[in-house]
């Protein structure tokens, strides 16, 4: 049986772990943060329900499923999985706090495991650089929520091998996803396109041109979306899009990338979208 190491649970990570293991992959689901962890698993377990209740899962398929979930709030542990063919990062969008996670990889599993970042903007080659193995090191860009959506962005740093390429895409066919392999540049393609559109949606709202409603109207009603970028910004995560956007601004150098103010405000205030219960829109739950 394939063994994956999936590093973060949050939405992101609990549901990359969700679809290994629905695919028959040993999964092992690290995070730091014990509560996290525990908040991860219990998603799983409430999404697997989900499944069963609508009749895409068996009970018996969903015992199985979550058989195969290691949780462990300890990395150190990889250094005994010598069999480990792929490791799933989905951390924070911090950089810096990615680098020190794939060095910390790149010692603790074998040469030949496969290093994959959930990023959804920072550099692939960037971050292959602080491993001593760049061509083992790609991009995975699930999509959220990721048990339902099915594009997988592949993204191949300046190095990545061939091989890692064909066998990432493999994978990803494996799990019933579509992937797209694209090269490395600021924000991908996913994010290149999709958060100038937000990022002009809040401008929209900033100015005081329309309500977040009507806004997220005129994009699903007139342009057949089906979840306005103002909705769909705060089920990302208002914090994720305002970084994304720097990412942007920085590594293209271009002025049209700015965040908009009203974006910085929120994200200051907590405001992050439905994680903190409040965005454009509030959340009961």
């Amino acid at each position: 049986m394939s063994k994956v190491a999936v590093i973060g649970a949050g939405t992101m990570g609990n549901g990359i772990a969700h679809v290994f293991a629905q695919h028959e992959w040993q999964t092992l689901l690290i995070d730091v943060n014990a509560e996290q962890l525990k908040r991860g698993r219990a998603m799983i377990e409430k999404n697997t329900e989900r499944q069963v209740s609508k009749g895409t899962l068996t009970e018996d398929r969903r015992h199985q499923m979550l058989g195969r979930i290691t949780t462990t709030s300890n990395i150190e542990i990889l250094k005994g999985v010598s069999d480990l063919e792929l490791v799933v990062e989905a951390i924070t969008e911090n950089p810096q706090v990615k680098f020190d996670t794939f060095r910390a990889l790149s010692r603790l599993t074998a040469p030949s495991a496969i290093l994959a970042s959930n990023t959804s903007s920072i550099s692939i080659t960037e971050i292959a650089g602080h491993t001593g193995r760049a061509a083992n090191v790609i991009g995975m860009h699930f999509m959220n929520p990721v048990p339902v959506m099915p594009l997988v962005e592949v993204v191949r740093g300046r190095e990545t091998g061939d091989q890692v390429v064909d066998r990432v895409v493999e994978i990803a066919k494996q799990l019933g996803k579509t992937p797209v392999v694209v090269r490395d540049a600021p924000g991908f393609v996913s994010n290149r396109v999709l958060m100038p559109m937000i990022n002009e949606a809040i401008l929209c709202v900033q100015e005081g041109v329309a309500t977040p409603a009507a806004v997220d109207q005129v994009m699903t009603l007139g342009m057949k979306h089906p979840l306005g970028p103002l909705a769909l910004a705060d089920l990302i995560g208002l914090d994720v899009c305002l970084a994304i956007m720097e990412v942007l601004r920085d590594g293209f150098a271009n002025p049209k990338y700015e965040p908009a103010r009203l974006l910085r405000d929120m994200v200051a205030q907590g405001k992050l979208g439905r994680k903190s219960g409040a965005g454009f829109y509030g959340y009961s739950d």
